[in-house]
């Protein structure tokens, strides 16, 4: 079922592997031409705008943006029990996790006399997005909100498409989930036009102020991508999310079982999804492919699940030890990286590229797409190689406050001055210089 590329016996460059290994086409440049006359649009006219892109693009029309705080109240008395119990431990488990992640403010005194303290602020207003589309992710609100929260952000307000089949409104377990994190901003809006939105603000159709937000964070399709890449400078963006990818480093010890079943479970959100299995046995590989074929027509979304495993952005790379496989697995950067591999935590310590690693038999990636307590909202696209996912340092501003005394200035204004001079700036100088003209030499 999966395209097979054998590298044993090479030993291919990185710039190499790069080429080679399965990949999506994602052309968010594409994407921007539709995109911009959107965001324009909503730069200029506002909420007008927004809600007709809302009725082209999502085929309803709300009677205003923000939804209701009743709606969300509703939303959570009606959710499942079950479903409620779920989102309340994946939460906690966020916070436990995210709670450590806090950075404190540390001062260090340079000379007597000189310190220089970095604090951390954070973010006043931030922008959180919950995809619609082909599933619905209430998850990703929880991932979105909980670092938000620890970080000390100023007010949060979470959009979501609205949906023709709830009246206008988000899908009712998004409301749900912001209701039990006590996020009472929501706006019922998707795409490109809510990236607009939040950038600029507006007004409601009931004349309250939407106003603009600082940082947008959160996963969606590509025109969602190419509106955080138009704005981005107006706002602050997490990254450039593209399609899901899984990644399995495997060697004969894994079962194929498992690994048939992580495959599919990243393949069904979506078409373009990656799905990438990596591994020294040939055996394994002929194994996962034989189990695929039963699951996969087995699988609710089978029509879906067999487009991204039989796309160019899924395959299977055959490799002769588990050291090449970490050359490819770094070189392949995945959004999600699995180790089963024998000893896989130390396989797992050796690898550098990847947005989170999930090590051996019973680490699975929907494990942390609900409920490890990590962070599911991460880098794609080969992005891992110099991205992190979301935590709470993506809303805080590292701030360096200087404070020097009048003796701790003199004694390094000669060499502040000299480099001044040195790249030609003699002003610079002066400004310290200025700071002792009564003094005697």
């Amino acid at each position: 079922m999966l395209n097979r590329t054998d590298l044993r016996g090479q030993v291919p460059s990185v710039a190499e592997l790069r080429r080679t290994l399965p990949r999506a086409e994602y052309d968010v440049d594409a994407a921007l031409h539709h995109v911009r006359p959107v965001v324009e649009a909503v730069r200029d006219r506002g909420v007008e705008a927004v809600l007709e892109y809302t009725e082209k693009f999502d085929k309803v029309r709300p009677g205003g943006v923000r939804v209701a705080a009743a709606e969300l109240t509703s939303a959570l008395a009606d959710l499942d029990p079950a479903v409620r119990e779920a989102l309340e431990e994946s939460i906690a488990r966020a916070r436990k996790v995210h709670g450590d992640q806090r950075r404190q403010d540390v001062t260090t005194e340079v000379v007597d006399g000189g310190t220089v303290t970095e604090r951390w602020i954070p973010v006043e207003r931030v922008g959180l997005y919950a995809p619609g589309g082909l599933a619905v992710y209430p998850s990703t609100v929880v991932m979105n909100v909980v670092p938000a929260q620890i970080a000390g952000v100023g007010t949060l307000v979470l959009c979501s498409p609205p949906q023709a089949a709830f009246g206008g409104l988000p899908h009712p377990t998004i409301l749900a989930a912001a209701e039990l994190l006590g996020v009472d901003e929501v706006w019922a809006v998707g795409g490109a036009q809510a990236v607009a939105l939040l950038a600029y603000g507006g007004t409601d159709t009931d004349g309250a102020t939407l106003e603009p937000v600082d940082v947008v964070t959160g996963p969606g399709n590509i025109y969602l991508t190419a509106a955080k890449r138009l704005l981005r400078g107006i706002i602050g963006i997490d990254s450039e999310a593209g399609p899901t990818e899984i990644a399995i480093l495997a060697d004969e010890t894994a079962d194929p079982v498992h690994v048939a079943a992580d495959l599919i479970s990243q393949a069904e959100h979506d078409p373009l999804a990656a799905s990438v299995l990596v591994t020294t046995s040939e055996e394994l590989a002929d194994a996962v492919d034989k189990e695929l074929t039963g699951r996969v027509a087995a699988t609710k979304h089978s029509e879906r699940v067999t487009e991204a495993l039989g796309g160019k952005q899924s395959g299977i790379i055959l490799v002769s030890t588990v050291d090449e496989g970490i050359r490819v697995v770094d070189a392949y950067a995945a959004e999600h990286l699995e180790i089963q591999t024998a000893d896989a935590p130390a396989v797992a310590a050796r690898v550098r590229n990847a947005g989170a690693i999930f090590v051996g038999a019973y680490a699975p990636v929907s494990l942390g797409d609900y409920c490890a307590g990590s962070n599911h909202v991460l880098p794609t696209g080969g992005f891992a190689r110099h991205s992190s996912g979301l935590s709470v340092q993506s809303f805080l501003k590292g701030v360096h406050v200087v404070d020097y005394s009048q003796d701790a200035l003199r004694e390094i204004a000669g060499r502040v001055v000299a480099l001044a001079n040195a790249e030609d700036l003699p002003a610079h100088g002066e400004a310290i210089t200025a700071r002792f003209e009564g003094e005697r030499a």
